[in-house]
Order: structure tokens, then C-alpha cells, then sequence
């Protein structure tokens, strides 16, 4: 929990209280950061912009809100906005791969009671527009209405990723019990 004297004092521009409160809120914002970026080091990227708008907006935060509520909403929509940029740059990936629906509830159970790293893993697996649009469906719990505004797609797209998403964690997971059931046998 982040002391409200803390947020006055990174509000006043002091650059040992903006130093604590970036320690403070490391594990916070590397969490949502990475389960949007592939590799670390974009991650920290996002992470590094997300807090300069932490930084830059900390007076206008309603104090109604949960500070860290309020940066995790900032961090995701960091993310979402370096996304738009990148897209504009490459064309979006399209994949047509059928949705297996017979052992979607057999994924569905072993990511409930997969590690946080085991997942994030997997999760990387996933082409990018899916990830992301899985991660705010699944993980972050937006409606597809709310991705598909954010991310300039409609919500049929939106429904696709995620059903994509999950038939490539579904075809990772299947691999990894393959070769877990082939190490138990020798």
C-alpha cells in the first residue's frame, strides 16, 4: 500500500520519493508489462514510459481511486498505446487455425493451477495482437466491446484472438504433457 505522503511528495517533484515510489511499485508494473511483452527488455521499456506517466499525472489522480489501481490502469494502457504504434508500422498477423472446443476445459483447468512464470512462458507462444487481446480478456477482465475500442478492432476480432490465444495454449500444453508423459515412461 502506497502512503498518500509519498504520492504529495512525488506530486512536489522530489526525486528521492519518485525513486520510492518506482521501487515500490517495481513488481506491479513488470507484472502487467510482462505479460504484454515478449522479452524483458520491451517490457522494461513500457514499464519506464508507464511511470513517467505516473510521474507526469500523479496530480491528477481522484483520490477516490486506489493508487495502485490507478497505475495498473496506466500501465495497461501504455502498453495498449505502444501497440497502436507498433501496428501501424507492420501488418497484422491472421492465422486461421480451427478452435479444438473438446479440450478447452481440460486447458482451462491446468492454467488454473499453473505457476505465474509456467504461464507467462506459454503465454509467449502466443502471436502478439492475441496475447494482448487475451491477456485484457482473460487476465485484466475487459469486455471484448472495451478491446475492441481500445485496440481499433470489432468485437468479432476480439472474440477471435482470445479463442486463438487459447488454442495455442492448448497446443503448448499438450506438447509439454506429451513430453512430461514421455519422461515418466523412461
Amino acid at each position: 500500500m502506497i502512503k498518500e505522503e509519498l504520492i504529495a511528495r512525488c506530486g512536489r517533484g522530489e526525486p528521492k520519493a519518485q525513486y520510492e515510489l518506482y521501487k515500490a511499485l517495481y513488481g506491479l508494473m513488470m507484472s502487467v508489462c510482462g505479460r504484454y511483452e515478449r522479452n524483458r527488455q520491451d517490457a522494461v521499456a513500457r514499464m519506464n514510459q508507464g511511470f513517467l506517466k505516473v510521474l507526469t499525472n500523479i496530480d491528477k489522480r481522484r483520490p477516490e481511486v486506489p493508487f495502485e489501481l490507478w497505475v495498473r490502469r496506466i500501465m495497461i494502457n501504455t502498453v495498449i498505446d505502444e501497440y497502436r504504434k507498433d501496428s501501424q508500422r507492420k501488418a497484422q498477423e491472421t492465422l486461421d487455425v480451427p478452435l479444438d472446443q473438446s479440450a478447452l476445459a481440460e486447458v482451462n483447468e491446468y492454467l488454473r493451477h499453473m505457476e505465474a512464470d509456467a504461464f507467462a512462458e506459454l503465454l509467449n507462444r502466443v502471436p502478439e495482437m492475441s496475447r494482448k487481446v487475451f491477456n485484457l480478456f482473460a487476465i485484466d477482465g475487459y469486455a471484448h466491446a472495451e478491446i475492441a475500442e481500445l485496440l481499433g478492432i470489432s468485437e468479432g476480432t476480439s472474440k477471435w484472438h482470445v479463442s486463438h490465444a487459447r488454442q495455442v495454449l492448448q497446443q503448448a500444453i499438450a506438447q509439454l504433457a506429451g513430453r512430461s508423459l514421455k519422461t515418466e515412461l523412461r
